[in-house]
C-alpha cells in the first residue's frame, strides 16, 4: 500500500507542476516568464535581423554636426521653417516631427523685446523689431504649405491641454479598443498655432518594456478622461506618429481599429484577445492585443539618415527626399532621445517610428498570431502529461533525452516560425514546463529511491553485512533469482546443551527469547564487523559466510578471527549471566558454543521462488561446514576447521590437525583441524611444544602403535587439560582398536556415525 501511494505521489507532484505552469500560461501575468520570452525574441532578431530594403522613408537628423554648425537646440523657429521648406521643395510627401514645440520661440521679437531695458535709445528699435513677423507664426505659415505632421507626448501627469486630433478613428468589433491600448492622463502638445496649421498630429510615445527595451510601438493611444459613459471613447483615441504620417501620406481621413470579435474573429484558446489590426488608408497593420506593432529591426543603415545641416545648406541628394515620408529627429546624445533596441543599446528614438513605417510600406511584420497562446498551451499539456507518465515507465535517464528533445523541439519550432513566417511563438514557457516536470519528477523518484534504500538498509541491515545492504540498496536489480560461483568461507555456530538451558525457561518463553537475543547480538556484531554476512538464524544456530557479495581477500583468516572473538564475547556474556543468577538466587547455566569453519567453491545468490527468495549459498562446502560444527563437540574443541580453511589461515593462527574423517553423509574423508588461537599464541613455546607432541601422537595412532600413542596422550593431557575431550576420544578409539584392529592398509580415516 505504501509503495502504491509512493508511486502515485511520483505522478501527482509533476502533474501539479504541470497544472501550475498551465495556469500561469493561461493567466499570462508577465513578469519573469514574459521577460524571458522577450529576451528570446531579442536573440532571434540578433541572429536574423530584418534585411534593409530601400523604401521612401528617411530621417533628417539633428545630429551633433548640425548642432555644431547652427547652434544648440532649440533652434529659432525660422530656421526650422527653412528646414521644412527645403524638404517640401525637394518633394517630401510628408514631414513628421519627432519633436514637440510646446512653448513659444524665445527668439521671436515679441519674446525678446520685453527683455530689453526701457531706454530712449531703444524705443525706436523696439518699434521696428516689434513690426517683424512672429517666428511661430512664420513657422506655422510654412507648415500650412507642406504636408506636416506635428508630434506630442502623452504623459501620466494630471490633465492639461488636449492635443488636436486631425484624423478620426472608427472601430470594428464589439470590444472597446480603450480597454487594451496604452492609457495616459496628460499631454505635452505643440502650440495651438502649429497644430492648427499641420495636416496631422501624432504621438511619438515609445512604450518600452520593463527592461527599457523598445520592442513594440503603439499605433493607437488613449488620453483618459473620466466624463462620459466610457473611460476612453473613440474621440479620445490618438494615433502614433508613424500611423499619422501614413494617414497623411495617403490623404486618408479615418483609421479603423479592428478588434478580435470583428467579423467573427477569435483566437485559439481565447474568445477575447483585444485588437487585431489597425487599418490606415490602404494599409492593414497587424498589431498585438494592445494595438502595438512588433518592430522587426534592421542593423544600422547609414543611407536611412540625412543630416539636417545638409538640408539647410542645400547639399543633399534630392532623390533621397522626393516622394519620401521624412521624419525629423535627433541622434545627438546631448538631446537625450536615445533608446534601447534588441540590436542597438543607443538607438535614436525616431528610428523606431521609421522602422515601423518601413515595415508597413513593405507589408513586412512580426506577428504573434492569435492561435499562438492556444497552440503553446496544447503543446505544454501534451508533452507535459506524456513526460509525467514516461518518468514512471522508462525512468529518469531516458526521460532526460525526451526532455531535451521536447525543449529542443519547442525552441526549434519557435525559431522555424520566426525565420520562415515571422511568427513570434513562445519557446520559454513550454521549455520551462518540461524542465520543471522533469526535475520535479526526477526529484520525487530520487527521494523515493533514497527512502527505499533507507528502508532496505534498516530492514536488511539486521541480517546482512553492511556491504551487502549497501550493494542491494545501490543496485536493487541484484534482488532476482540466480547466482554465481565463488570461493567462500562458511561458519556454523551452535549452542551446546541448549535443551537444558531452554528447560529453565519453559514457563518463561519471553525470558528465553531475551537470552537468545543477548547471545546472538554480540556474535552477529563480531561477524559483521569482519565483513561477514549473516545468512540465517536457525534457533540457537548461526550461519554466516565471507567473500560474497563483495570480495573479501583472505576470507579464511576473517572467519578464524571471528570465531576466536566470538568465544571472547561468550566469556563476557557468561560473566554477566552468572552475576545475574547469583543476584536472583537461581542456578547458573553457562552458555557454551561450538563452531565449524570450512572453505570451498559454492554458488551464491538469490535462492527460492519468484515470490520469495533469500540471498544464500548452495554447495558441498556449506554442508561440510555444518558437519564440522557438530564434530566440535565430538573432538572436545571449540572450533573445527576444514582443510581448505586451514590452508588459508595456517600462517596466522594456531591450529592442530585433528583427524581424517568421513563425516556423516559423505564417503570421502576430509582432514580436519582445531583452531586454538591467534598468531601470538601460535608463536608461543607452549603451543609449539603441544603441537609437536600432538603431531607425533597422530603419526603413532595411524601407524597402529597404540601403546606409544597412548603414552603421548598422557603427556598431552598434562600440557592441555582443557582439551580432555579430544584426549578421551583418542584413548577410547585406541582401546577399541586393541580389541578390533583396523587391519592392514588402514589410513587412519574415521567414519563418523553422528552429525
Amino acid at each position: 500500500m505504501l509503495k502504491r501511494l509512493s508511486g502515485y505521489f511520483g505522478t501527482i507532484v509533476p502533474l501539479l507542476i504541470l497544472g501550475a505552469m498551465l495556469f500561469l500560461r493561461m493567466q499570462d501575468p508577465g513578469q519573469v516568464l514574459e521577460d524571458l520570452r522577450l529576451k528570446v525574441f531579442d536573440y532571434y532578431q540578433r541572429f536574423e535581423p530584418r534585411t534593409y530594403e530601400p523604401v521612401p522613408v528617411r530621417i533628417v537628423d539633428l545630429d551633433d554636426e548640425s548642432l555644431a554648425q547652427f547652434g544648440q537646440w532649440p533652434w529659432p523657429r525660422t530656421l526650422v521653417a527653412d528646414l521644412v521648406a527645403n524638404l517640401a521643395n525637394a518633394g517630401a510627401a510628408v514631414v513628421a516631427f519627432d519633436i514637440v514645440f510646446s512653448e513659444p520661440d524665445r527668439t521671436s521679437p515679441k519674446q525678446v523685446i520685453p527683455l530689453w531695458p526701457a531706454t530712449p535709445e531703444l524705443e525706436e528699435i523696439k518699434k521696428a523689431v516689434g513690426a517683424l513677423p512672429d517666428h511661430d507664426a512664420a513657422f506655422a505659415d510654412v507648415i500650412k504649405q507642406a504636408n506636416v505632421v506635428t508630434g506630442f507626448v502623452l504623459t501620466g501627469d494630471p490633465p492639461s491641454r488636449t492635443p488636436r486630433r486631425k484624423g478620426t478613428f472608427a472601430k470594428s468589433g464589439n470590444d472597446n479598443p480603450a480597454d487594451f491600448v496604452p492609457v495616459f492622463t496628460g499631454s505635452v502638445a505643440d502650440l495651438a498655432i502649429l497644430e492648427e496649421a499641420a495636416a496631422g498630429n501624432g504621438s511619438f510615445n515609445l512604450v518600452a518594456e520593463r527592461d527599457q527595451v523598445v520592442r513594440r510601438v503603439p499605433m493607437v493611444m488613449c488620453l483618459f478622461k473620466s466624463e462620459g459613459p466610457e473611460p476612453c471613447p473613440v474621440d479620445r483615441l490618438y494615433p502614433s506618429l508613424a500611423a499619422e504620417a501614413l494617414r497623411v501620406a495617403q490623404g486618408a481621413r479615418t483609421s479603423i481599429i479592428r478588434t478580435s470579435t470583428a467579423s467573427g474573429e477569435t483566437s485559439l484558446g481565447s474568445g477575447h484577445a483585444g485588437i487585431n489590426t489597425v487599418k490606415i488608408g490602404n494599409f492593414e497593420v497587424p498589431t498585438d492585443e494592445k494595438g502595438q506593432v512588433w518592430v522587426h529591426y534592421t542593423r544600422e543603415v547609414p543611407e536611412r539618415y540625412v543630416p539636417a545641416w545638409k538640408v539647410l545648406k542645400g547639399e543633399f541628394d534630392q532623390e533621397m527626399i522626393e516622394g519620401n515620408i521624412v521624419y525629423i529627429g535627433t541622434s545627438a546624445s546631448g538631446l537625450k532621445d536615445l533608446r534601447v533596441s534588441p540590436l542597438n543599446p543607443a538607438m535614436a528614438g525616431v528610428e523606431a517610428h521609421v522602422q515601423v513605417t518601413e515595415q508597413v510600406l513593405l507589408k513586412h511584420f512580426l506577428d504573434r498570431p492569435d492561435w499562438a497562446d492556444g497552440a503553446e498551451i496544447i503543446y505544454m499539456a501534451i508533452v507535459g502529461i506524456a513526460l509525467v507518465f514516461l518518468l514512471r515507465i522508462v525512468g529518469a535517464a531516458w526521460c532526460a533525452v525526451i526532455a531535451i528533445v521536447a525543449i529542443g523541439g519547442a525552441l526549434g519550432a519557435s525559431w522555424f516560425a520566426y525565420a520562415n513566417f515571422r511568427y513570434l511563438t513562445d519557446a520559454v514557457t513550454p521549455a520551462m514546463t518540461v524542465l520543471a516536470i522533469y526535475l520535479s519528477g526526477s526529484l520525487v523518484n530520487f527521494l523515493q529511491t533514497e527512502a527505499e534504500k533507507k528502508f532496505v538498509r534498516g530492514a536488511m541491515g539486521q541480517y546482512l553485512s553492511p556491504a551487502l545492504v549497501d550493494q542491494i540498496a545501490e543496485n536493487p536489480s541484484l534482488l532476482k533469482l540466480g547466482g554465481e560461483t565463488r570461493n567462500m568461507t562458511f561458519l556454523f555456530c551452535d549452542v551446546r546443551g541448549f535443551t537444558t538451558i531452554s528447560e529453565q525457561f519453559k514457563t518463561n518463553p519471553q525470558g528465553l527469547t531475551r537470552l537468545m537475543n543477548r547471545f546472538l547480538t554480540p556474535l552477529t556484531n563480531v561477524i559483521m564487523a569482519r565483513q561477514g554476512t549473516i545468512d540465517k538464524y536457525m534457533g540457537d544456530c548461526i550461519m554466516a559466510f565471507w567473500n560474497a557479495p563483495l570480495d573479501v581477500p583472505a576470507h579464511p583468516k576473517h572467519a578464524c578471527e571471528s570465531a576466536l572473538e566470538m568465544f571472547r564475547e561468550i566469556d563476557k556474556l557468561n560473566v554477566n549471566l552468572k552475576a545475574e543468577a547469583e543476584a536472583e538466587n537461581r542456578p547458573f547455566f553457562a552458555i557454551n558454543i561450538g563452531i565449524g569453519l570450512n572453505s570451498g567453491d559454492v554458488v551464491v545468490g538469490n535462492m527460492g521462488s519468484d515470490q520469495r527468495f533469500d540471498y544464500s549459498v548452495l554447495g558441498d562446502a556449506v554442508n561440510l561446514a555444518s558437519r564440522l560444527e557438530g564434530q566440535s563437540k565430538t573432538y572436545g574443541v571449540n572450533v573445527v576447521i576444514g582443510d581448505s580453511t586451514y590452508e588459508g589461515a595456517k600462517d596466522d593462527y594456531a591450529t592442530i590437525e585433528m583427524d581424517l574423517i568421513a563425516v556423516k553423509g559423505k564417503k570421502e574423508a576430509v582432514r580436519i583441524h582445531a583452531l586454538l588461537g591467534d598468531k601470538a599464541f601460535k608463536e608461543s613455546a607452549e603451543f609449539q611444544a603441544y603441537a609437536t607432541k600432538h603431531h607425533e601422537m597422530l603419526a603413532l595412532y595411524r601407524a597402529q602403535k597404540w601403546d606409544d600413542a597412548e603414552a603421548l596422550l598422557k603427556e598431552l593431557r598434562v600440557m592441555r587439560p582443557d582439551l580432555y575431550g579430544n584426549h578421551d576420544l583418542y584413548e577410547e578409539r585406541i582401546a577399541e582398536y586393541r580389541i578390533n584392529p583396523p587391519g592392514e592398509g588402514w589410513t587412519g580415516v574415521y567414519v563418523a556415525t553422528s552429525k
